[in-house]
């Protein structure tokens, strides 16, 4: 039958949630036809009012758009408006603290690129490999 929306959010932010996935993940392409309120109301046994409160919400973000008589639609650049949204929230949610920590834990800048890039450092004072045994400097702004 599909995803039953039973998560603690209410059920028109779950079904834009789940439609704003499909169109990141390419699933609905620009310019695609999505699932009436009614098919909505069929498949998933919900009250079309409901789904229709989820599409007028991803109409009000530009992520569909209607077509007078024949239903709603993925917008031209949708993808590319979640993505950026997407992106804005990853660094000020999820990378912005991780800094922040990092800054307290007296991590480098450098440390932290290697770290992702997958590259190892050497054990030693200063690099976050071995204890170090006195004062060392990193020129690495933080």
């Amino acid at each position: 039958m599909g995803p039953m929306f039973d998560g603690p959010e209410p059920i028109y932010l779950q079904i834009a949630q789940m439609i704003r996935a499909q169109v990141l993940a390419g699933e609905l392409a620009e310019e695609e036809q999505v699932m009436s309120t009614t098919q909505f109301a069929t498949t998933f046994r919900i009250n079309p009012a409901t789904a229709a409160k989820a599409f007028a919400g991803l109409v009000d973000e530009g992520v569909l758009y209607k077509r007078r008589g024949l239903g709603m639609f993925v917008a031209p650049g949708a993808r590319e408006l979640l993505l950026a949204d997407h992106r804005a929230r990853f660094f000020d949610e999820v990378l912005a603290p991780a800094l922040a920590q990092a800054d307290l834990l007296d991590i480098p800048t450098a440390e932290i690129v290697d770290h992702v890039l997958g590259r190892p450092r050497p054990a030693g004072p200063g690099t976050g490999g071995a204890p170090s045994t006195g004062p060392t400097t990193d020129p690495t702004p933080r």
